[in-house]
């Protein structure tokens, strides 16, 4: 409660700093309005639809533009204090030019008076003015995927669409990866959701494609970032248009696979705006078959015993994401944005399968069947104060946020033999609460200083209650063995500077620092088991605290050279271990294939050396690089043969234990290229390749199965047409290699789609067409893990083929305009995400 009162009062305390600051001076971001009454010299009347384009004073291209309503009058909204020009044209009347007409941050609306047009003897050709945005981007410090400009990313969700993001790699599970690197932080609108840090590749899985605006890939963050995030940073834009007046768009797919929709409504009038978008999916039923065979090992390598079943998974999908932002500009130098994020979404599974343990010559088989529903929700809601000063660029952030989100498991398991059937209900909590300060001066035209602090304190708690019943699911009596309540407290306090230095002869460089001090405390506990019972089966857990500061340096060199940039880079990063990795409880939902975290665990850290080539070519563009990555206490599952006995029955299991294995040392290299080899063809390819090559602490050598050097890659090519009469078509596929473990191996991935769409009303509609694996149902996903005491391996159908129609409606009245400069906030890149979905924070593995 007390850490709810700071919360409250530090809004307080950004409510009130316009006081504090009082009003500065000269700040550029403040806007205002041009507005005025365009009439007909001869009649005297007004002119409707009239054109009203604004350009900068003396300049060719127009920045924004109206037409005016049935009275004549207009007003451009979002007019930033500057000298400008108006050009106004009508058919049959000569165009005429104002200029200047000028607006200050004193004094940021013009009013002009009625502007008269004398009609003419000829007639105006019709002009347009069309600017489009790369499907790709590459910029100084990111690449930025423009999804709306991409067709077939319309109808799928978030997932679909960061497979066809330069650099990034998604498996079957949904998991995120940049270069190979898990340990990515997903941020929505350059902010986390409390969501994503329970169950991102299911978070992932309820954001509409048709709500993605774009995705910006951070891969060498510099100090100013949260140290967390070994492999780089992953920011999904929405779509939140920054037009004047009422706008928006509806959009959404029917399709085999899914379904889905999208609404975007848009609101800004001067100095205020607001943003309201609502968008959901839901699944066909879709059925998945795995072959899981286990097999032990002795001494002498022979097979003592083997596990071997066959199943069948039918899983639904469904989810809604929705927001509210608005944003008000008091004057030139004040400015509050918040934004509300609400998010739900689930998944239910019916299983069922044969299972058979054989023994010698003693084979025993029965039959499973499961049903789990799981779901998950919460809200994200932050407020944003920027003060601005008298000197150019500077500027004081304060921002503040508060994430809330919960997940529940309930799950049924029923067993004809063997097991004891089992019911569980798991109900998790977290709550992430963040202040920061950002400042930033730019001392002269040579160096720009920025700084800030930042405090994340997590809470989170979960109550897991197991019941084991008979096999027709009643009778339930509590599991004092595997039920369990936990409660995980994480406290950050970080401080940075980075200074950006603009050197002779188009060098520039970058240096900074940053120190963060992680506290941790975890209350474990099983208040139903027999407190006189010990050994593996009853743990005895008590508290436990970590606490452990970190200084991540980081440092850019840039060479600009013509068209072509060239940049070195150091960044240093720290991946804690979320959660997931720390909880102490055995998990035994899967009797013979177990997990537990360990509350021992280091984090791991990791620095990179990369050299950056990127080169334009007319419209071409390409990006080449070479990086040197090593990482120390490198996390892995390391999985074991045990033996236990479980109500008068022996159970022989594997059981994943998450260690600090040893380091790893890769090179890599990546490309990307875009070209257009004729004006309506686009082509784009993307290729990163990088070595495993784990150096093995001597406690776990004996474990390894997969040392030595391995190479691993992930590799991506698009086609796009541009047919006449506003037809396009797309095609596009990727595929990524298998992932090694120093126990072996996971899945391999790739699919291949493409797509067609047709616009109408001057592109206001678009209908679309869509198919994904059109000629082969399933992927086939296998996985192999071994040592010398056990192999295992499984190997899943999962379908994929899907076909869709698409549609998308854009309504409003403006035809171009510029968007404001994205706000600062609350940006909490951090937490080692492991497999991103499943148990993760607030939903602690536990159980049978």
């Amino acid at each position: 409660m007390k850490r709810f009162y700071f919360f409250i009062a530090l809004i307080c305390f950004a409510i009130s700093a316009k006081a504090q600051f009082g009003v500065g001076g000269g700040g550029p971001t403040i806007v205002g309005r041009i507005s005025g009454t365009v009439i007909d010299s001869v009649t005297k009347q007004p002119m409707d639809y009239t054109s009203v384009g604004l350009y900068r004073s003396g300049g060719k291209s127009p920045i924004n533009g109206v037409l005016t309503d049935s009275k004549g009058g207009f007003k451009i909204d979002n007019v930033k204090p500057g000298s400008y020009k108006l050009v106004i044209s009508f058919l049959g009347y000569p165009t005429k030019t104002i200029d200047p007409v000028v607006t200050t941050a004193a004094k940021p609306d013009a009013k002009m008076n009625n502007i008269f047009l004398s009609p003419g003897s000829k007639t105006l050709a019709t002009v347009n003015v069309v600017g489009q945005a790369p499907i790709v981007e590459n910029k100084i410090d990111k690449i930025v995927y423009n999804a709306e400009k991409d067709l077939t990313s319309a109808g799928g969700n978030a997932t679909d669409v960061l497979q066809k993001v330069p650099l990034v790699n998604v498996d079957i599970n949904g998991n995120v990866s940049i270069r190979g690197d898990q340990n990515v932080k997903v941020l929505i609108n350059g902010k986390p959701s409390g969501a994503t840090s329970a169950s991102l590749s299911d978070v992932l899985k309820t954001i509409p494609a048709d709500q993605i605006k774009s995705i910006e890939v951070v891969t060498s963050p510099s100090a100013k970032y949260d140290a967390e995030g070994s492999g780089g940073i992953i920011n999904i834009i929405t779509k939140q248009k920054n037009v004047s007046g009422i706008s928006g768009s509806v959009s959404g797919g029917v399709g085999t696979r899914q379904n889905n929709g999208n609404v975007n409504l848009n609101y800004n009038k001067n100095r205020f705006s607001l943003g309201i978008n609502a968008g959901g999916n839901l699944t066909w039923p879709q059925v998945s078959t795995t072959t899981f065979d286990q097999q032990f090992k002795g001494a002498d390598g022979s097979i003592t015993r083997h596990n071997f079943n066959n199943s069948t998974s039918r899983i639904k999908r469904h989810g809604a994401i929705g927001s509210v932002t608005m944003g008000y500009e008091v004057n030139a130098f004040n400015s509050f944005n918040s934004t509300f994020r609400l998010n739900d979404g689930g998944f239910s599974t019916d299983g069922s399968g044969v299972n058979n343990i054989q023994a010698g010559s003693i084979l025993t088989q029965y039959t499973s069947s499961t049903q789990s529903h799981n779901h998950f929700g919460g809200f994200d809601w932050n407020l944003d104060y920027t003060h601005k000063f008298k000197k150019e660029g500077e500027e004081f952030t304060l921002s503040g946020q508060w994430s809330h989100s919960i997940i529940t498991t309930n799950y049924n398991n029923l067993f004809t033999a063997v097991n004891p059937s089992q019911i569980g209900d798991n109900n998790g909590k977290n709550n992430e609460y963040t202040f920061q300060a950002d400042y930033t001066l730019p001392v002269n035209k040579v160096v720009k200083v920025e700084a800030g602090g930042k405090t994340i304190q997590r809470r989170i708690n979960s109550n897991y209650d197991i019941f084991d019943t008979d096999n027709s699911g009643n009778n339930a009596v509590r599991d004092s063995l595997n039920s369990n309540l936990y409660d995980y407290n994480q406290n950050v306090y970080a401080g940075y500077a980075v200074l950006t230095f603009t050197l002779p002869k188009s060098y520039s460089l970058l240096v900074g620092g940053r120190v963060e001090n992680t506290r941790i405390k975890g209350d474990p506990q099983n208040p139903y088991q027999d407190p006189e019972k010990v050994g593996d089966l009853y743990q005895n857990l008590s508290p436990f605290t970590t606490s452990y500061t970190t200084y991540v340096p980081s440092l850019t060199i840039q060479k600009q050279l013509g068209s072509q940039t060239l940049k070195l880079s150091y960044s240093k990063r720290i991946q804690r271990p979320s959660l997931q990795f720390l909880n102490p409880f055995i998990n035994r939902s899967s009797i013979q294939s177990q997990s537990v975290g360990n509350v021992n665990l280091a984090p791991e850290v990791s620095q990179t050396v990369e050299l950056n080539i990127n080169k334009f070519v007319k419209s071409s563009v390409i990006n080449f690089s070479v990086y040197y990555k090593n990482t120390n206490n490198m996390i892995e599952g390391i999985a074991d043969t045990l033996t236990e006995t479980i109500q008068h029955q022996v159970v022989h299991a594997t059981r994943t234990a998450y260690q600090n294995i040893g380091k790893n040392n890769s090179f890599g290299a990546s490309f990307f290229g875009s070209i257009n080899p004729i004006k309506p063809l686009t082509i784009r390819a993307s290729i990163n390749g990088y070595t495993y090559n784990p150096t093995i602490f001597d406690a776990y050598k004996d474990k390894a199965s997969a040392t030595g050097l391995y190479f691993q890659y992930s590799a991506f090519g698009s086609a796009s047409y541009q047919f006449p009469h506003n037809f396009l078509a797309e095609l596009f596929g990727f595929t990524n290699s298998a992932r090694r473990t120093i126990q072996g191996t996971s899945p391999a991935f790739g699919i291949y789609a493409f797509g067609l769409k047709k616009q109408f009303m001057d592109k206001k509609l678009a209908i679309g067409f869509n198919t994904v694996q059109p000629f082969a149902r399933d992927k086939h996903f296998d996985q192999n893990i071994s040592s010398d005491s056990f192999s295992l391996k499984s190997s899943t159908a999962f379908p994929f083929r899907s076909f869709g129609i698409t549609f998308s409606y854009s309504f409003g009245k403006l035809s171009f305009s510029n968007p404001q400069q994205q706000k600062k906030g609350v940006n909490n890149d951090d937490l080692k995400q492991g497999d991103q979905g499943g148990n993760g924070g607030g939903t602690p593995s536990g159980g049978r």
